[in-house]
């Protein structure tokens, strides 16, 4: 039934995207259309048709899996669409905007006769908006995270575990809690590394006395979790925790006031706010957050964009402060946006840790 729902939606954004049909082979898509999840998935959606192509290998996995649609058996799924929409009379058909070029050639052989229109974002702006389904399973990716990182502090040992041998043993804990897998290539980076907002794993050895970032999430039936946390092995100068408590303040404050309506550059805004006050401003170098869902980043994005918060949006929260050469310090919390505020879905701590 959920399916049927977001088709019914998708049907209804053709006509404001001026298409008769569209041609889904973004597989993430796909799957969120019909459930269907493997290598080989074309969908294809107009008023009248719900069509979905594979080939003998999921044949019986999509009869198993797909309600509501016509399933086709074929390695040639645009010519098996073309022929059940030749009757049609269809001008414009639309496609995902980021297929190849080769791709693209096909569809223009294919389809002969029709006008092709690339389309952006016509699904991914039906995704933004989780229903209840897909909110209790981002929870529950976001607990397997959260007890992940609990865990991961008694396995650190100063001057003996390096960020790789981290980075491993979060990808099989959450693992072992239930994940399916990694949803990115984590971060792990201590020391002057940390100053890297982007700093993923290394063979270095995490040393007494450094800062230790952790960016991390899983995959827990097709649904991702994104957190970091930040903390320190050994000793913390005042101006670390100083630091620390800055993006603290910074991630908190957003918080406070996230909700419904909330224009996308206050989103940004308020965060930065905090550590443009405290002097850090030039060292935050990077967006306030993004979206989760399916992909690790989907819209929306932040910046100066008067575009408003929805409510069933699922957002991070990622204030950090980087100084070259010396340490980095981010913190970054999963929210939920709701019609009075925000349901935070992270909920490891947040308090310095001296491990």
């Amino acid at each position: 039934m959920v399916f049927e729902k977001r088709v019914d939606k998708l049907v209804e954004a053709l006509g404001e995207v001026g298409c008769d049909g569209l041609l889904v082979t973004n597989l993430t898509n796909v799957y969120y259309l019909t459930g269907f999840h493997g290598t080989a998935g074309t969908v294809f959606v107009s008023p009248k048709h719900r069509l979905f192509v594979t080939d003998a290998r999921y044949s019986l996995i999509a009869k198993e899996s797909i309600t509501g649609f016509d399933i086709i058996e074929s390695r040639d799924a645009f010519s098996e669409i073309a022929k059940r929409i030749k009757d049609d009379k269809f001008e414009t058909l639309g496609f995902d905007s980021e297929v190849s070029y080769s791709l693209y050639q096909t569809l223009s052989q294919v389809f002969e006769g029709y006008k092709l229109q690339a389309t952006s974002n016509v699904i991914e702006s039906l995704r933004m908006v989780k229903d209840e389904h897909e909110v209790a399973i981002i929870k529950k990716a976001c607990q397997i995270s959260d007890q992940a990182f609990l865990d991961v502090l008694d396995f650190i040992k100063p001057n003996v575990t390096t960020e790789l041998e981290v980075a491993n043993f979060l990808d099989f804990r959450m693992r072992e809690l239930g994940a399916s897998g990694p949803s990115f290539e984590f971060i792990v980076a201590s020391g002057e590394r940390s100053s890297m907002p982007h700093g993923v794993a290394s063979h270095k050895v995490i040393r007494d006395n450094e800062m230790l970032t952790m960016d991390f999430g899983c995959y827990y039936q097709h649904y991702v979790s994104d957190m970091t946390r930040t903390v320190h092995v050994g000793a913390a100068s005042d101006e670390e925790k100083h630091i620390y408590e800055t993006v603290l303040a910074s991630n908190q404050a957003l918080l406070d006031v996230a909700k419904a309506g909330m224009t996308y550059r206050d989103y940004d805004r308020v965060a930065r706010q905090v550590i443009d006050e405290a002097g850090y401003g030039a060292y935050f170098t990077h967006g306030i957050g993004h979206g989760i869902g399916l992909d690790i980043h989907e819209i929306p994005y932040f910046g100066k964009s008067d575009d408003k918060l929805q409510a069933g949006m699922a957002l991070t929260d990622e204030p950090g402060i980087y100084i070259d050469g010396k340490y980095g310090v981010r913190i970054e919390d999963d929210l939920l946006v709701t019609e009075e505020g925000c349901e935070l879905l992270t909920l490891a701590p947040k308090e310095l840790l001296i491990i």
